[in-house]
Order: C-alpha cells, then structure tokens, then sequence
C-alpha cells in the first residue's frame, strides 16, 4: 500500500503543525459544558481530566509512534494494523473509520457549526439546514481540487487560535478570578467513579486527532526521529492549550455556569467583550470548525478510496476524478455524514466516534509489543521509552476506556457503544462476500 512515487519532503515543523491542526479542533470550545454537566457543575475533577487524558494521549502518542517509525508507510493505522494483525484485521479499521469514526465527526463538528451559525443568526430552526449544507458544501470544494482543501487549512489555523489566544489572554486579565477551580471535585451526590470514565471520553474528543499523523509517514525525510517528536511535542503544546484555556474559562465563569450553556467558549467571550465582541469570538469558532470538518473530509476519503481501490468496497470507490481527487468516495461520507447529523446530538455522536476509534487505538498499543515478539530484528528507528512501561500504561488506558463505556456508564452509553461495535462488525460480512467476488473474478480471468 506504500506509494513509491512520494517525495519524502516533510520535516518536523511540517509533522507538528499536522499534529496540532488536527488536534485542536472543537472540542476544546464545546466539551466543558459536557464535562461540568457531568460533574454537576462542579470544577475539580473536570480540570483534572484535561490534564489526564492529556497524558494518557501523550502515552499513546510514544506508543503509537514506535509503530509509526517500525512501518512508515501512507495510510496511517489502517495500514499498521493489517502489517501485524493481517489483512482481516485491517480491513475491518478502515471500514470502522469509513462508516463510523470519520463520518461521526464530520457529523457532529457540522451540528455543531450549524447550532452556533443559527445562533449568531438569531434564527434556531436553520441549524439543522446549516449543518448539512456546509458537509455538502465543503465536500464539493475538496472535490474541485486538494489545493483548495490546503487553502482552507491554513485560513482556519488562524481562526482557530485567534479565540484561543483572545480568551486566554483577557480571560485573566478582565476575568474576576473569584470562581472554584480546584475545589469542589464533584458536586454533592455525584461519584466520582462512575463518571470518570465518560468524563474521559469527553475531553479524548478533544485531543483526538493525533495518530493521524502518521497518514504522512511515507512523506517524511526521517520519520524515525521526527515522527515521535511531532507527536510528543505537539501533544505537549495542546495539552498547554486546553489547561489554559479551560483555566481562563473558570476565570471568568463558574463551572455551574459553563455547564448550561452548548458554547462555553462564546459564553466566556460574550461576558469578556460584550454581545458583539462574543459574535466576533463566536465567527473565529466557526472558521475553527469549518476547518476541521475540512481536514475530516480530506482525510476521511483517503481511506474509502484505499478500500475501494483495493476492491474491498465497491470498485467505484476507488476511482479518482479527472482532476486527480477521490471524489466518489468523498461524495459517499458526505451522504454517510449527513445522516449522522440528522440526529442532532453533538455528544452522542462524538461518543460514538471515540469508543469505535479507541478499541483500534488498543489494538495499535498491542502491537507494539507483538511486533517485538514477532519480528525482533524489524529496523525500529524509534524505540518507545521504558519499554514495556509506557505501552501497557497506554493499553490500560484504552481497555479502561473501552470496558467503562461498554459496562460501567449507564444504559445509554452501553447502548450507544453496542450500536458502535455492531457497525463496526458489519465489516466481516462484507469483507467475506467483497473477497468471494475478487475470488470470482481472478478465476473468471483465468478461465478465459
């Protein structure tokens, strides 16, 4: 699946603004009302959580990079799944990311956009409308060519840090600074145990992102030195970020307050500069958006037109456009989304998404250790440090997050995680029966 013909022209700078980018995106304006909802609008534990699953994301981030480095092929985790599970295996990834991972997102980052837009037009019934018009719409621009989608990246790094550093900045200096922010860790009633675990699936929406990275390992001049630095550099940066911020949030509101209202960070800037200076923070949040929804549908296609092209979806999957641009399997996740969005519920769908996501991120942890069993003299130009350490922290983590959703965190996010991990298992039919046909075919060329 390696593309020969890559120039490997990318640096660390290049790597970790890819992190970053991608990371940064919107749950760090959204996910406190989540949090502090589920703290009962108390602040402790939710400020803890940022912090660790900041660091759970940094022990993945090692973990994943030796990976990354070990097989530095394009295609990111699909592809390294497969080098040590089997092609099996590494199907049933890609088709989790094709059906359930990217088109969640997409779909709730545009619920979200189209919430906020009706917002600041003053008009709620168009957000539904809104959400799926701007799928649609930035589905036809990376349709028309990927220097359009390269475009968009850049204009929306800029919006996405001008509200980040305005709050962070003002937020301290206007903000009164009388809130709680350690103290109470939850309110009364409420067990910290029972929730920790969704609180964390909360805020891993918000640093997630960070693996794909290695979507662009082929690309790069050394990826052994450069790839682990980009993720642990940049991971450490945005887990700065998000303390920071959520911090300057408490600044200036209460927990109690953040919790009841779907954008904190409009919230905090509305209090900070007035009605129209939350408008101006509100359309800096939505550049953001838009920006990762454009990264999603960059990126997201790239796995269905590997698919397709393999034959292991429908074959017109895997055919490129006249302008070189996989525009039919953009076409189809831009569908797939917008059902999706029809269900209007930001959390759920974020939720969703995670869960899927983090029993492959697992599976990935594991891998590292079965390729040193395997394949001991495999070339490693990174080695994850205190090896076995860190990765069985990072498969800890996962088991933990992947176990509490399933069983420990109420009817509804079991229901939610069952639903996820039936899709998810949907693959092995229709990897069985695309595999008959490719069977078919060979023996029908064959034969004539």
């Amino acid at each position: 699946m390696e593309n020969k013909q890559l120039e490997k022209s990318l640096g660390v700078a290049a790597a970790l603004s890819t992190v970053v980018g991608m990371v940064i995106g919107g749950g760090v304006f959204f996910k406190p009302q989540a949090v502090y909802t589920l703290t009962g609008g108390a602040p402790g534990l939710g400020m803890l959580v940022w912090v660790l699953a900041g660091i759970v994301t940094i022990a993945a981030g090692l973990t994943a990079a030796e990976v990354s480095a070990a097989i530095p092929k394009t295609g990111g985790m699909m592809v390294y799944i497969e080098e040590i599970y089997g092609k099996k295996l590494g199907f049933l990834t890609g088709w989790m990311q094709s059906v359930l991972f990217f088109p969640a997102t997409i779909a709730a980052l545009a619920v979200m956009f189209g919430q906020q837009s009706a917002g600041l037009l003053g008009n709620e019934s168009l957000s539904m409308p809104i959400a799926l018009g701007i799928i649609l719409l930035i589905s036809v621009l990376n349709n028309i060519s990927s220097k359009a989608g390269g475009m968009i990246q850049t204009v929306s790094t800029v919006g996405k840090l001008l509200p980040l550093i305005l709050i962070m900045i003002f937020g301290f200096i206007k903000g009164e600074g009388n809130n709680p922010i350690v103290q109470p860790m939850v309110a009364e009633g409420v067990n910290p145990m029972s929730i920790i675990g969704q609180l964390l699936i909360a805020v891993l929406f918000a640093y997630d992102g960070w693996i794909n990275v290695g979507a662009i390992a082929g690309e790069m001049k050394d990826p052994g030195k450069d790839l682990p630095k980009a993720i642990i550099g940049g991971l450490s940066l945005v887990m700065a970020v998000y303390v920071v911020i959520n911090l300057a949030y408490l600044w200036v509101l209460p927990a109690s307050e953040l919790a009841n209202v779907a954008s904190p960070a409009s919230a905090v800037a509305e209090h900070l500069f007035g009605p129209m200076g939350g408008k101006f923070i509100t359309v800096g949040i939505l550049i953001s958006l838009f920006g990762a929804l454009n990264g999603y549908l960059l990126t997201g296609p790239r796995i269905v037109y590997t698919l397709g092209e393999q034959k292991n979806l429908p074959a017109a999957l895997g055919k490129l456009s006249k302008n070189g641009v996989p525009a039919n399997a953009t076409l189809a996740m831009a569908v797939l989304s917008c059902l999706y969005a029809l269900s209007g519920q930001f959390n759920l769908l974020t939720d969703l998404a995670i869960f899927a996501v983090w029993a492959f991120y697992t599976l990935t942890f594991i891998g590292v250790i079965k390729l040193r069993k395997d394949q001991p003299n495999l070339h490693r130009p990174y080695r994850v440090p205190l090896y076995p350490i860190v990765p069985m922290i990072a498969i800890a983590c996962g088991v933990f997050v992947v176990v509490n959703q399933l069983f420990l965190s109420g009817m509804t996010n079991t229901m939610i995680s069952l639903g996820g991990l039936v899709i998810t298992l949907l693959g092995l039919p229709v990897y069985s029966y695309m595999n008959k046909n490719k069977a078919n075919s060979e023996a029908t060329e064959k034969a004539a």
